[in-house]
């Protein structure tokens, strides 16, 4: 599971994010684009923009549950 406090740079302010435990395996990048983006210098995913709308509401929460390290985060 996600950890606020380990949120990694980068995040947009608002109720998802990614923490320190992202292995860079770009599958929320695949399935929300919209969203997710890849810090280059970091090596890992951020999502550089809140989800706007139930579709991208709806995608996020799938990268989510999908994440196979659980480094994606949803406080809201």
């Amino acid at each position: 599971m996600a950890v606020k406090a380990n949120k990694t740079d980068g995040n947009a302010t608002g109720k998802f994010y990614v923490d320190d435990q992202c292995i860079d395996c770009d599958l929320c990048r695949e399935v929300c684009p919209e969203c997710f983006a890849r810090d280059e210098n970091g090596g890992y995913s951020v999502v550089f923009k809140q989800p706007s709308g139930e579709d991208e509401v709806a995608l996020c929460e799938e990268a989510m549950e999908s994440c196979p390290v659980h480094a994606i985060g949803n406080d809201g």
